[in-house]
């Protein structure tokens, strides 16, 4: 099992905390590859902590459907399927729509302007073909307005669906273009008017969009 050695870790977070973000996200990146055993021993020696701190993270990654557990027999990561698109992305927009509607009467200008600035990076990013940055703008984007809705039960779904959105972009499956550009400016200029009902359809808009954009990609490679 090929594991890095020049990964950053972070400071001051619990083991459990640290192996299930480093584990999640070389998950995502395709570092640990679909249907690979995870060896518990060698992830710990990896990352520098004791057994059961990886014993615990992967229990939370199973609940998440990043890996699958079988009792007795070993640990695997789970398989990718790009047309997942269809499951996640409907769920995921109607909460990002949701996160939408509930932030609009409490953010703050300093927020939108925070998301204006990043939303101009996410689009030099798309422009200069910088697909991975862009694609960290936009989680950004994404994750500031899911705080300002101010509910940890809403935070939480997304971060989960959130998890494999970044997965299905690794392989291919979610296509990042101009539009989000001028759906995002949309959304802060709902927010600005406090129009809830119209951040929250752009939002979800911006989200179910990536469906369509995938199929027609297939069909333009004969898929």
């Amino acid at each position: 099992m090929p594991i890095p050695s020049n990964y950053s870790s972070p400071t001051r977070v619990s083991a459990k905390k640290r192996a299930f973000a480093q584990i999640q996200e070389w998950i995502i990146d395709g570092t640990l590859k679909p249907k690979e055993k995870l060896n518990d021993a060698e992830l710990a020696q990896a990352l520098g902590v004791s057994r059961t701190p990886i014993r615990e993270a992967l229990q939370l990654l199973n609940v998440q459907g990043l890996v699958e557990m079988f009792p007795g027999v070993g640990t695997q990561v789970t398989s990718v399927n790009k047309e997942d698109i269809t499951k996640i992305l409907p769920p995921l927009g109607a909460l990002q729509a949701l996160s939408a509607e509930l932030a609009t009467p409490i953010i703050s200008q300093h927020t939108i302007d925070t998301l204006r600035e990043i939303n101009t990076k996410f689009a030099h990013a798309i422009k200069k073909g910088d697909f991975y940055s862009a694609l960290k703008q936009d989680e950004k984007f994404h994750n500031i307005i899911v705080e300002n809705a101010q509910n940890p039960y809403l935070a939480s779904s997304v971060s989960n669906l959130q998890a494999h959105v970044l997965r299905l972009y690794f392989y291919q499956s979610i296509i990042l273009t101009d539009t989000s550009i001028e759906e995002h400016e949309s959304i802060l200029k709902a927010f600005e008017n406090r129009d809830k009902e119209t951040a929250a359809k752009i939002a979800r808009t911006n989200w179910l969009r990536a469906i369509d954009e995938y199929y027609a990609g297939q069909e333009d490679s004969g898929e």
